[in-house]
């Protein structure tokens, strides 16, 4: 299989007077006419909000809307989202649109400190009220750091959340970095996890960071593409992100194969240093993948097309 790209979609530009940089890990609502697509923007250093755009459904390089405010404010001050707000999960249930959310604050100790929240819209995703003020996710007696990143998949009357867990910070360089792997909860509600202590994707050395999982189901298997780096040089250099591959067949154990991904770094232009957060939906019975390169998603959003060989299944 290969993810065939079909170029950068959208860059802030500075627009409304808040949205200067960043679009940052486009999280995509699938929707009857069009997608829509919700990421996190930078209206200052330090600070994230969450906005989205709206995409033509028959191509997505046409955008048909950009909206002109956050749809969520921050957090008061001293709680977790008090300093940014970051899309990662979004989906239609009942009728409603529920957007899983990062929340981080800058620290004191550590640069920052991530947890995950949950808000609910009544307009297709229009607008949001937080459903609660205080996390769903966090740090526990059994994981004292922070919890980011998240992808659910239901089977049967099970909800399975798999979600990035910051096991440490290293010092590199005279700067504190996180490193992190993929982790699995249970719920039967979508609020109250159950952690199972159970890690999906490991690291493959020591110093590599793994994040931002996106899984599909197809020819009965579980697909989980995620994205990865090291700790030495990864802001824009030889440690950068890229997206790595992993398969399973119950949801519980994965086997990692990065070489089946099917999509890497362009030769030049905004996706040539890192290609990074990725998010795959279904559209008319074929796949899509929004994903960032450069600065982490400075330079935009763009998405690339599956192409799938049905029966060998990811293929390089």
């Amino acid at each position: 299989m290969q993810w065939i790209k079909q170029g950068l979609v959208f860059e802030p530009d500075g627009g409304f007077g808040w949205m200067h940089s960043h679009a940052q890990i486009p999280t995509v609502l699938v929707l009857e006419d069009r997608l829509r697509v919700y990421f996190a923007t930078r209206p200052q250093k330090d600070l994230t909000l969450t906005t989205f755009v709206d995409l033509d459904k028959r191509d997505p390089r046409r955008i048909l809307y950009i909206h002109n405010r956050p749809v969520l404010e921050l957090g008061r001050r001293g709680m977790f989202d008090n300093h940014g707000i970051m899309p990662n999960f979004v989906v239609s249930v009942n009728g409603e649109v529920l957007l899983y959310y990062v929340g981080w604050y800058r620290g004191s100790s550590i640069p920052y400190h991530n947890a995950i929240g949950l808000a609910v819209s009544e307009d297709n995703g229009r607008t949001f009220r937080k459903m609660f003020e205080g996390p769903i996710l966090d740090r526990t007696p059994s994981e004292p750091y922070s919890v980011g990143s998240i992808y659910i998949v239901q089977e049967h009357e099970s909800l399975h959340m798999f979600y990035t867990y910051v096991f440490d910070w290293l010092s590199i360089n005279g700067r504190l970095e996180p490193i992190y792997h993929i982790k699995h909860a249970l719920s039967s509600n979508g609020i109250e996890w159950t952690k199972t202590d159970r890690i999906c994707i490991k690291q493959k050395h020591e110093g590599e960071a793994v994040a931002r999982p996106s899984i599909i189901f197809k020819d009965q298997r579980y697909h989980m593409w995620f994205c990865f780096r090291g700790s030495q040089d990864f802001r824009g250099g030889k440690d950068s992100y890229r997206i790595g591959y992993a398969s399973s067949d119950n949801l519980l154990d994965w086997t990692r194969k990065d070489s089946a991904a099917g999509i890497n770094v362009s030769e030049t232009g905004w996706d040539s240093e890192m290609v990074t957060y990725p998010c795959i939906v279904n559209v008319d019975d074929g796949y899509l993948m929004f994903y960032n390169g450069n600065g982490f998603g400075q330079t935009g959003f763009g998405y690339a097309i599956a192409s799938w060989d049905s029966k060998n299944g990811p293929q390089r």
